[in-house]
């Protein structure tokens, strides 16, 4: 029934009725009353649901033991990508339903620019490995250069950025950490 998986998605991913309201634009109240079987949710109301957990409509409304156990993310797939621009190409690598505290990203660099981000959340951290190219990475007042198979690990939580070093594309593997 939704009523049960709406509750044992919400209750997965550790988020309180306030949390869902926020993801899905769904009022807590009618959250609460799906919940509890007293609402039937129009299909709009039920697709937004859906996508707040990352899923389609068909996978909200399947029993759990149905749903398959490996999720793919093709290399093709433009719903994966997250940026693309003159400086950089940012793809997600990591299934959308999971993105609530761990991120992995797929980051290409163009020659001479930089991805720059402002604060993340308190203790936030990233992880970098570099598959080809020279980056610089900036973070808390420090720098420090990187090149192929070289990894970093630094504080996100400040204004950082990470720059392209080299005279070609620099492509890294990014992974973001939040406590």
């Amino acid at each position: 029934m939704l009523c049960h998986r709406v509750r044992e998605l919400r209750q997965q991913n550790g988020w309180s009725l306030d949390q869902l309201s926020s993801a899905s634009g769904v009022s807590r109240s009618m959250l609460s009353q799906i919940e509890r079987n007293q609402a039937n949710p129009t299909l709009a109301v039920t697709a937004r649901i859906a996508q707040a957990f990352g899923l389609t409509i068909g996978q909200l409304v399947e029993t759990p033991h149905v749903t398959p156990g490996i999720h793919v993310i093709r290399g093709d797939d433009p719903a994966h990508l997250y940026r693309s621009d003159e400086d950089c190409e940012i793809r997600t690598l990591s299934p959308l339903p999971l993105e609530k505290d761990v991120e992995f990203y797929q980051l290409r660099i163009k020659p001479g620019r930089a991805l720059r981000s402002e604060a993340h959340f308190q203790k936030t951290r990233e992880f970098i490995t570099v598959e080809q190219g020279r980056i610089c990475i900036h973070s808390a007042g420090e720098q420090r250069e990187l090149g192929k198979g070289d990894s970093a690990s630094y504080r996100a939580d400040v204004p950082h950025a990470i720059e392209n070093r080299g005279k070609g594309d620099a492509l890294t593997f990014l992974v973001v950490i939040y406590e």
